[in-house]
């Protein structure tokens, strides 16, 4: 599957000149119920420009999602017969989920039935496959499908308005990469006209520095390279050393990368007037997979539960079924994530995890497996150190370099190849623990509550110090780890 082509990163100088123009026209214009249909108008039309930077054929896909999810969700409502209703919901399924497959799957289900072919020694060869990934695919099909489901469970009415509807789908900050907003979070805001409050622009171009910081400084700059060089590593094992290291920096990574571009998300339309979810809450910090889930990639893990795992029939069912039900929720998750069997592995490696919590909660009864202390401290650390192995496979290449490194971190080769300087140790190190210890901090606070108990002046520096990392830093615009998926 080809690349994707680069479009208009978040911490690109042409990102903040799109930036600032939207947000010059949209706050100032007069605030009044006539404007503010334009306004909506002028946000969804730089929506589109947002997102045509990318590719621009590929925005005919968002209006065949929007349209189709708009007349569907429209004609659920006035439907009463049970048959017909689920065929309206079967159309906007395969719609949507046929879209992501041909797109995402194409090559992947194509190399696969060629291999299986083979296996049963028939001689079958076919062209690879030309497909462009269409970046954010995975995130607004989730995105507008959650609307038709809600509309088909009836848990909500369908939207008054195709522009709020259209803008909903679009909206850019979180287009290509979340949070995945629920139609319920985001089309009220759409009702009265919204701009700013000094507030939250304060606080919009605070998380837009922190989630640039994060991804620019921390993820690129001091991260990235080791953990480049130790997976990229395929010429025997690796120092024990520089292996646990790398997968570390790593572990930090994808955390900076990922919650940068969420963070920074949340700050641009903050900064607009609008109100994203969260997507992460100190998930480094959780204590058992299950608490992990409620804090890693928030809004696809409430997703998948609401719309896949409670379907399922959740936990409802028996401990079997409860199993059951978490390894196909989590095989699911993983495919989400990649067309590749390594991230079917860390996905069912996952299932694996909280299937054995569950059991392990039901044989200690409830909570009282960590009811102390130093059981939450180690259960704390055991869960971080377990959601860090299952990393190997989210990043490896393939099987072979996932089990070269596993031998490498478990199978003591003191005398395998030596890649990280001194330097690169430390650096990585710093940052983890600073990262942990933030977590740790973080885990039962918002980060702007916490903020406000800081003095005014100290709050002012952190900023300071950030935007000086983010002047100082060299380097080009590397594009977000999750734009893949």
């Amino acid at each position: 599957m080809k690349g994707m082509q680069a479009g208009m990163l978040f911490n690109s100088l042409t990102f903040l000149v799109f930036f600032l123009l939207v947000l010059g026209v949209h706050s100032g214009v007069h605030s009044t119920a006539s404007s503010w249909r334009g306004r909506k108008s002028f946000l969804l039309v730089a929506s589109y420009l947002f997102y045509a930077a990318w590719n621009p054929p590929f925005v005919l896909l968002l209006w065949i999602s929007t349209l189709l999810d708009w007349f569907v969700a429209k004609s659920l409502a006035d439907e009463e017969a049970p048959g017909r209703r689920r065929v309206l919901l079967c159309l906007s399924l395969a719609g949507n989920l046929g879209l992501l497959g041909y797109f995402k799957y194409g090559g992947f289900v194509l190399e696969n039935f060629i291999a299986l072919l083979h296996a049963a020694g028939i001689p079958y060869e076919a062209a690879a496959p030309s497909i462009i990934l269409p970046v954010g695919i995975s995130f607004y099909t989730f995105q507008t499908l959650s609307y038709t489901l809600d509309v088909y469970l009836r848990r909500s009415r369908p939207a008054g308005s195709f522009l709020d509807f259209a803008l909903y789908v679009t909206f850019f900050p979180q287009l290509v990469a979340g949070p995945i907003v629920r139609a319920g979070e985001f089309l009220p805001q759409c009702r009265e006209p919204r701009r700013a409050t000094r507030d939250q622009l304060g606080w919009g171009l605070y998380f837009m520095t922190l989630g640039l910081f994060q991804k620019v400084v921390l993820a690129d700059s001091l991260l990235s390279s080791s953990a480049d060089t130790v997976f990229g590593f395929h010429e025997g094992p690796v120092h024990l050393l520089d292996a646990w290291v790398g997968l570390f920096a790593f572990s930090a990574q994808i955390f900076c990368d990922f919650a940068g571009y969420s963070t920074a998300a949340i700050g641009v339309a903050l900064c607009l007037g609008f109100i994203l979810p969260d997507n992460f809450r100190s998930p480094y910090a959780a204590v058992g997979f299950s608490d992990f889930w409620n804090r890693w990639h928030m809004t696809l893990s409430s997703w998948l539960r609401d719309y896949l795992y409670i379907s399922l029939g959740g936990n409802r069912k028996g401990r079997g079924r409860t199993v059951a039900n978490l390894f196909i929720t989590m095989f699911l998750g993983g495919l989400w994530h990649g067309a590749s069997w390594t991230f079917v592995a860390w996905g069912l490696l996952h299932g694996f995890y909280l299937s054995a919590e569950h059991l392990l909660r039901q044989w200690f009864g409830g909570h009282r497996w960590a009811a102390t202390a130093l059981s939450r401290f180690v259960w704390g650390l055991l869960t971080f150190i377990l959601v860090c192995l299952g990393w190997v496979f989210f990043r490896a290449s393939d099987f072979a370099s996932a089990w070269q490194l596993f031998g490498s971190l478990f199978g003591g080769h003191a005398a395998g190849a030596e890649l990280l300087s001194t330097r690169e140790m430390i650096q990585v190190a710093g940052v983890l623990l600073g990262l942990l210890g933030a977590h740790v901090f973080l885990r039962e606070r918002r980060l702007e509550h916490a903020m406000e108990s800081f003095p005014a002046a100290f709050v002012v520096i952190i900023w300071v110090v950030m935007l000086a990392g983010l002047i100082l830093t060299q380097g080009g615009a590397n594009a977000f780890i999750y734009f893949q998926f």
